[in-house]
């Protein structure tokens, strides 16, 4: 049997992560609410995703950053991206906490892939800084394998995209 891969979602939210980084600090949370265009670049492709494109750039996907203290939610807008997300995450908000200037969201996939024995999701988590109203940093997609032999090299792996986002300013 042909190894299931989300290579089409994934490709549409890059052309739409799970270990969370820690933000550093302790500051009082900006105020990251607001709605922001994102732009999206392939970088290293290291779940060997085969329509991933490094340097691939897809522009003006919509998110909604809703906060409360330092609790955040990025609710990614209807779209290519959003579906991608759907398909291959099982959701498109992504949950997380701000820090200072310092946010970092994640998204636990619940869709379940298999590549012989191999059961995996995957998760994407968003490390990211506010400087204003431009929202910049990466989200990595990590898979989340069961350990099969079938694995290999799904395990450990991650796939990074940069982000660059932008929300009107107040």
């Amino acid at each position: 049997m042909a190894p299931m891969r989300p290579t089409l979602a994934l490709t549409a939210v890059a052309t739409a992560s799970g270990l969370a980084l820690p933000a550093c600090g302790g500051d009082e949370p900006v105020d990251a609410a607001g709605t922001y265009t994102v732009s999206l670049t392939n970088r290293e492709n290291g779940c060997n995703n085969p329509n991933w494109t490094e340097g691939e750039t897809t522009t003006g996907i919509g998110v909604v950053i809703t906060q409360n203290d330092t609790a955040v939610t990025a609710d990614v807008q209807p779209g290519a991206a959003r579906i991608a997300l759907d398909l291959v995450l099982g959701s498109h908000t992504f949950v997380g906490t701000v820090d200072g200037n310092d946010l970092d969201l994640l998204i636990t996939g619940e869709t379940s892939f298999s590549m012989g024995t191999c059961d995996y999701t995957i998760d994407a988590d968003i490390d990211a800084t506010l400087s204003g109203d431009v929202l910049s940093g990466n989200i990595y997609y990590r898979a989340q394998t069961d350990g099969a032999n079938d694995c290999g090299a799904l395990t450990g792996c991650a796939s990074r995209q940069e982000m660059l986002g932008n929300r009107p300013p107040s």
